[in-house]
């Protein structure tokens, strides 16, 4: 890996820091809410980075952590009186993905008293109303610290919320640098088909590019996670501790399962932010088109831009174009990675 690269992941960590260290305290106890039980391995790998910088910079774990549909207030309550409440990180503050902020705004309502801060988030809006609406449940709130991880969310959420803004690097990058697998392939596309997806993009041309998307896990894969939760001994841990280590495993194999997943291209094209922050983890080069609203560009001009590793392509031949190249000057150095 260049050592540019990792120069700026420790940057990247070190800015982290900078912006928790005032909110996380070694002694006190602190919860962390909407775990990401999807398929989606960008989700699972800023899961892991957030247990990573507590465990780097303070060598604990979370009291009470919950998935949306299995959250209980009066257990969080019981398991920490007191301590600041953190929500998962990612790019669902907003209305495209409604049932996050609505489990957010839930919990500003249900812990008036409590500091509650949410983890780097990007902000999209597409209705005033909505907008108008969350404005009201942090102003009624008083203690809410949003980090957001690019400078347009931090200008809206400064315009339009009554809160502690600041800016601070998505937490995939407490992970720290990522060893690769063997590439199969020279590039390998990985492309959003969901509602976030950069368009529609035409890839009929390029027969030789193996066109993917994050893939699900097989069932056996599931029920692996769920043994690893429910091995022996843990059944003489508090319930807390156990459901923990059953979602860090699920996000483990999420996590390792996408990292292979990508390792197979010398070199990648994508309109997912967190395969480009996984590319820099992994040193691969990749081109990057933007997703439908703006994100990957936003975060890029924020940190992670400017890279010899990662180029904002301008169209997808352009980005393919560009990853054949990266990938034939690979081979020319012997690189099989």
């Amino acid at each position: 890996m260049p050592e540019s690269n990792l120069v700026l992941i420790a940057k990247l960590q070190d800015m982290i820091h900078d912006c928790l260290k005032d909110y996380v305290s070694a002694d006190e106890p602190m919860a962390i809410l909407d775990f990401p039980d999807i398929r989606n391995c960008g989700d699972s790998a800023i899961w892991l980075g957030e247990m990573a910088y507590l465990k780097d910079r303070y060598r604990k774990r979370p009291a009470y952590v919950s998935r949306i549909d299995d959250f209980s207030a009066e257990e969080l309550e019981q398991v920490m009186p007191s301590g600041p409440i953190f929500i998962h990180g990612g790019g669902n503050f907003g209305d495209l993905w409604v049932a996050h902020q609505d489990f957010r705004e839930l919990v500003l309502e249900r812990f008036p008293n409590r500091q509650i801060i949410q983890f780097p988030q990007s902000i999209h809006y597409k209705s005033k109303e909505r907008v108008e609406q969350s404005a009201r449940a942090i102003g009624r709130h008083k203690n809410f610290v949003l980090l957001v991880r690019d400078e347009e969310s931090k200008q809206f959420a400064e315009k339009h919320f009554d809160c502690q803004v600041r800016l601070c690097p998505d937490m995939a990058f407490a992970i720290g640098g990522l060893k690769p697998a063997a590439a199969e392939f020279p590039v390998l596309a990985m492309l959003r088909v969901d509602l976030e997806k950069a368009g529609d993009l035409d890839v009929s041309a390029y027969p030789d590019v193996p066109v993917e998307d994050w893939t699900t896990e097989s069932a056996r894969r599931v029920r692996v996670s769920k043994a690893i939760g429910a091995a022996s001994g843990l059944l003489t841990l508090k319930p807390g501790e156990v459901r923990l280590r059953k979602l860090d495993a699920a996000a483990h194999n999420r996590f390792r399962r996408g990292i292979r997943q990508i390792s197979r291209g010398r070199a990648i094209v994508t309109d997912r932010l967190h395969v480009h922050i996984c590319s820099l983890l992994l040193g691969r080069p990749h081109a990057v088109l933007d997703n439908s609203y703006g994100k990957v560009r936003r975060f890029m001009n924020a940190f992670s831009g400017g890279t010899d590793l990662s180029y904002m392509a301008a169209s997808l031949d352009d980005g393919i174009g560009w990853a054949r190249r990266q990938a034939g000057q690979a081979t020319g150095r012997g690189d099989a990675r």
